[in-house]
């Protein structure tokens, strides 16, 4: 059956986003005829979509199959150091150049995410979404762009921190440390709430999967 999708969107972007929110998962393969039929485009475009998404390493080769990566612990570890830096200088940019509409508009994603904290995979869309939103707030563009191609690479992680007990509401009060920070116009405490915050997510990826391998031992 063929998913109905925004005609605005083209092939790459609609694999990027079945990518994101979990149709395709790390070591699945992707089969040109296969998408094609399900977003309903011809198979060109599918081609050079899975060509372009090779070449930015999100997809891999195993024999003549193209598959949905998967980051080594190194790649995850240089990942997160990069988006640290990177998401702490767009919340510090965001300290200074928000508007007070925008400002707004992060409190209330934080108030009512709360309402999300039994339902991971929703909090871990909404997560996204507040984020994103800081990067807008920092009003600029090349920043931007860096940060949509970091986020892009997160997808490859199978699964959320989210979903860890007691995560989502540690993670929220995090998100309002940071707004309060926006908000007081404190670049600097802005920076080091957001570095905190993805340090923290870090750390507890890394528990997650140490368990989970103790657990398959």
């Amino acid at each position: 059956m063929k998913d109905v999708r925004p005609a605005q969107k083209d092939a790459y972007e609609l694999i990027l986003e079945a990518i994101d929110v979990g149709v395709y998962r790390p070591g699945d393969r992707l089969v040109e005829s296969e998408l094609a039929e399900r977003f309903g485009v011809s198979r060109t475009p599918i081609r050079e979509a899975l060509q372009r998404l090779e070449t930015q390493s999100l997809l891999s080769r195993d024999g003549r199959s193209l598959i949905v990566a998967s980051l080594t612990h190194d790649q995850m570890a240089e990942l997160y150091v990069v988006r640290a830096e990177l998401e702490g200088l767009a919340a510090r940019l965001a300290a200074r150049h928000a508007t007070a509409e925008e400002t707004r508009v992060l409190r209330g994603m934080v108030e009512d995410d709360f309402k999300l904290l039994n339902d991971p995979a929703a909090l871990a869309r909404a997560n996204r979404r507040f984020h994103k939103q800081i990067h807008l707030a920092s009003h600029n563009r090349y920043l931007v762009q860096q940060l949509d191609l970091v986020h892009r690479t997160m997808a490859l992680m199978a699964t959320t921190s989210l979903a860890v007990e007691g995560r989502g509401r540690d993670a929220l009060a995090e998100h309002d440390a940071i707004v309060g920070a926006i908000e007081a116009g404190d670049g600097d405490g802005a920076y080091d709430a957001l570095k905190r915050h993805i340090s923290i997510a870090f750390e507890t990826r890394l528990r997650h999967d140490a368990d989970a391998m103790l657990a398959e031992g």
